[in-house]
């Protein structure tokens, strides 16, 4: 039996870095991923992340602009407790907060899985579009954290610290 992976970039275009996620998922449209994951652009929509996850999924990966105070472009891999994400602040779901999604989520009887953010260190969220050039170059080292995930293969992302909560 394969794994059922669900990739998926959150964050708000409109707030320069805070579109890391989507920016991410744009950029792995053009890459070749096993047939059991599915990526999703879900900007700021939690409810519809919570609706997909009823789909069940053996491990969910965020793509999100998460803020730890290190250099802009910083990658960092969050493996998140979903049974106490009060754990958690540090993730921004953008008016979707994620405690809301996974509190909703097993309301209505589903699971996330093992969820895994991979986050990038904005340099500004402040309105505008377009991400700063240290948060675009680090999609395409997020994009390859992503591809190693997904196929099982990454325990770290290269280079950067693996925090769990």
């Amino acid at each position: 039996m394969r794994p059922k992976v669900l990739v998926a970039g959150i964050g708000n275009v409109f707030l320069g870095d805070d579109g890391f996620g989507v920016e991410v998922v744009k950029a792995l449209e053009d890459e070749v991923l096993p047939a059991w994951v599915q990526i999703a652009d879900y900007g700021v929509s939690g409810l519809h992340l919570a609706y997909d996850l009823l789909g069940g999924y053996d491990t969910t990966i965020l793509l999100d602009a998460t803020p730890h105070g290190r250099e802009p472009g910083t990658l960092s891999l969050i493996e998140a407790d979903t049974e106490d994400l009060s754990a958690v602040p540090e993730i921004d779901a953008h008016g979707m907060r994620p405690e809301a999604v996974f509190t909703l989520l097993r309301m209505l009887g589903g699971d996330a899985g093992r969820v895994l953010v991979v986050g990038c260190e904005p340099r500004s969220v402040e309105p505008g579009m377009g991400l700063s050039a240290d948060v675009a170059a680090a999609v395409p080292a997020a994009v390859r954290a992503v591809k190693e995930l997904a196929w099982g293969t990454a325990s770290r992302l290269p280079d950067d610290e693996r925090t769990e909560v």
